[in-house]
């Protein structure tokens, strides 16, 4: 959890919101809107990507599927990470939530993070 919140805090205007209605699974939020939803241990993570990209991603990796609720079909993906993130899986994960808060978040915002990845 402590990777995942560092790297949702180098994000402009984010916060964590623990949603009790769910046991307290945590969020990460940009002015309201969710781009991430993990659990407690941050062993697994739910994004939205680019539906090809989301798609992808389902297709070639094991521990990932469409989100359910209906999120899935929006681009949506539930991935495993696993207690191995911060070694075999270091910067997949960070570049994910990064595209995911681009697509969550206002435009000003995603273009200061779309700058600073070099994508403009």
């Amino acid at each position: 959890m402590a990777r995942l919140e560092q790297i949702a805090a180098r994000l402009p205007e984010t916060d964590r919101v623990d949603v009790e209605a769910w046991a307290d699974e945590p969020t990460f939020r940009v002015r309201g809107k969710v781009f991430v939803f993990t659990d407690q241990a941050a062993l697994g993570i739910s994004v939205k990507l680019p539906k090809d990209e989301a798609a992808a991603v389902v297709a070639t990796d094991s521990t990932a599927e469409p989100t359910g609720y209906g999120l899935g079909r929006h681009g949506w993906v539930s991935v495993g990470i696993g207690k191995t993130a911060g070694t075999t899986r270091c910067h997949q994960p960070e570049e994910w939530i990064r595209k995911s808060y681009t697509l969550v978040a206002p435009k000003a915002l995603a273009r200061r993070v779309l700058t600073e990845d070099g994508i403009d």
